[in-house]
């Protein structure tokens, strides 16, 4: 089943091309921004009556008889506004219709892509050997949610977690073990006092520059595959995963260890990369290290930025992993797309890499390498959100802290529970909180980190979303009558109307997200529809209606409760039947 947007643009399309002799013309169709302007409207005239050279509003008169010719059962009527703007309303029987097929196949309320890819999300992406902080929570759960639509379209996800393990810190950390005489395995197994061993370690690699060279011949002694090395290396890794794996469970994340491909991972294919930058003439020698310059890369001075590639001490860098992961994924994996779920700072670090891929050659034709940048979280001081001392915030404690605010809320306004009922409601309510308030804003802009507002019941946030699914469950649990047999028959009430048009335009919303990697345009779509049952709930009476009445409005809160709990599905937030 297309979506109602797909369907009109292919109706208005052929129309628009039939009416102007033009071949393949878009008739941009766009959700009506008023009610008064009909359901959609198609906009793509004025463009091609410029090309053409007529009056837009001659052509769309052409494209109304056209596509009213094809006697689409979708649409009910047509309209040429302003300049040459085509209102298209919608057919309230072909729209319940389409409901009614969804209800009985909810599978319906996302169809699948027509063209399913394989496609790469690579996020979170923690560096190991300290534990995850507020920093990674952005990318973990945008990446998480990017990777469940689409999934759900159909496409073939191979999530990546591209941690950090085989950096600097790690020559740090072991030349400590080695200093302290540490090197038997008897690392402390407890992750926080890990924590607090890598803080010592980093004080020693600060204030000593001795033991600093140490530590760097070190990641080169680990790079180069010393047993040694590497077995130290191992229980860093393990205690640190350990940790990483708690906090995804915590988040509802899907990322487990079997996504893991670590920057360890491409060690051995870091010597090919160099050799191959060499055979394509890319590399140069600067200070000592090995670099690409590309033209398009220049400072502020117009002095060109290198890429480097390999260290003065025969290191590797962030870049060389990358272009290696760039092959892997182009080549082994075979991917039509890569999204790198990466904090915005690091954009002309992917820019780079990227053109020196396609520059290289460690890009096939095929791929479309996106880095899907985000902002900062800000305390509400306008500096990144850190501890009152001003260290930074573990994850799993910003995680503890909105559970147990979310069980005091919980607590008073619906003192009435059980101690277990609070616990899995708060702990649900708690972790979608945080994560809506950061799925919910444009994902590009820094946004300020607000307990007051992530956890309130009114405006657009998670537990205002999941309170709207469990009161439409209530009011289903009340009626007698099974809900198998049911169809909506009706909607002739403006608020009954507006709410099927908006169930039925999830599909769209999810095409946006899959396409443009917006989550937030899916929360502001689950707003707006539980803002549309509320006042739908308000001025159509549902159980006390006559029986027929009453069986189609019932039909269609069982739909609007089943978008709504898809929808925030794919935002990896759980829903409740009682709150």
């Amino acid at each position: 089943m297309n979506t109602l947007k797909l369907t009109l643009s292919q109706i208005a399309g052929h129309a628009l091309s039939e009416a102007s002799g033009l071949e393949n013309c878009d008739p941009n169709v766009i959700t009506a921004s008023k009610p008064e302007f009909g359901d959609y409207q198609s906009n793509g005239v004025m463009s091609i009556a410029k090309k053409i050279g007529c009056k837009p509003r001659e052509l769309a008169n052409l494209v109304v008889e056209a596509i009213a010719a094809q006697a689409s059962p979708l649409i009910e009527r047509l309209e040429v506004a302003g300049p040459g703007f085509i209102n298209i309303h919608l057919s309230d029987a072909a729209l319940i219709q389409r409901a009614n097929e969804i209800e009985g196949d909810l599978g319906k309320l996302i169809p699948p892509a027509d063209a399913p890819e394989k496609i790469v999300v690579d996020y979170s992406s923690p560096n190991l050997a300290k534990e995850m902080h507020v920093g990674h929570l952005r990318g973990t759960i945008i990446g998480d949610c990017l990777a469940r639509v689409l999934e759900r379209q159909g496409h073939e996800i191979i999530r990546q977690n591209h941690v950090g393990d085989w950096g600097t810190q790690f020559g740090m950390l072991i030349s400590y073990m080695r200093e302290l005489g540490e090197t038997k395995g008897d690392l402390p197994t407890q992750l926080a006092d890990l924590e607090s061993f890598y803080r010592a370690a980093k004080q020693r690699f600060d204030e000593d520059p001795d033991f600093a060279n140490i530590a760097r011949s070190s990641v080169v002694k680990l790079q180069g595959g010393d047993e040694e090395h590497l077995t130290a290396w191992q229980l860093f890794i393990d205690e640190s995963l350990k940790h990483c794996q708690a906090v995804y469970d915590k988040l509802n994340v899907t990322l487990s260890r079997k996504d893991l491909k670590a920057e360890s991972f491409y060690n051995k294919e870091l010597e090919g990369v160099v050799k191959k930058l060499e055979d394509a003439a890319l590399l140069s020698v600067s200070d000592g290290a090995r670099c690409v310059f590309l033209p398009e890369f220049t400072g502020k001075d117009g002095e060109p930025l290198p890429v480097i590639i390999q260290k003065t001490d025969g290191g590797y860098l962030y870049a060389t992993t990358d272009l290696a992961a760039v092959a892997y994924r182009s080549f082994t994996l075979q991917a039509e797309r890569s999204l790198y779920v990466v904090d915005a700072r690091q954009s002309l670090h992917f820019q780079q890499v990227f053109a020196v891929a396609r520059a290289a050659g460690f890009t096939s034709e095929n791929i479309s390498l996106e880095h899907i940048a985000y902002g900062t979280m800000m305390g509400k001081d306008g500096r990144p959100f850190k501890t009152r001392s001003g260290d930074t915030i573990k994850l799993v404690d910003l995680l503890d802290e909105a559970i147990r605010r979310a069980h005091e809320l919980v607590a008073e306004k619906n003192p009435g529970l059980e101690d277990a009922a609070y616990s899995e409601i708060a702990e649900k309510v708690g972790i979608a909180a945080v994560k809506y308030a950061d799925l919910s804003k444009n994902r590009t802009s820094d946004y300020v980190f607000d307990w007051s507002s992530m956890l309130s019941f009114e405006g657009n946030t998670a537990p205002y979303l999941m309170y709207a699914y469990a009161r439409i469950r209530s009011i289903l649990r009340k009626q007698e009558l099974g809900l198998e047999n049911i169809q909506i028959t009706t909607a002739t009430e403006a608020a009954e109307r507006y709410l099927l048009l908006k169930i039925l335009q999830l599909p769209e919303i999810v095409d946006m997200v899959a396409r443009d990697c917006y989550p937030n345009f899916l929360c502001n779509y689950l707003y707006e529809l539980a803002g549309l049952f509320m006042r739908f709930y308000e001025s159509c009476p549902i159980l006390k209606a006559e029986p027929k009445l009453r069986d189609s409005r019932l039909a269609l809160s069982a739909l609007a409760a089943a978008t709504l709990q898809q929808g925030l599905g794919l935002l990896g937030i759980e829903t409740l039947e009682q709150m």
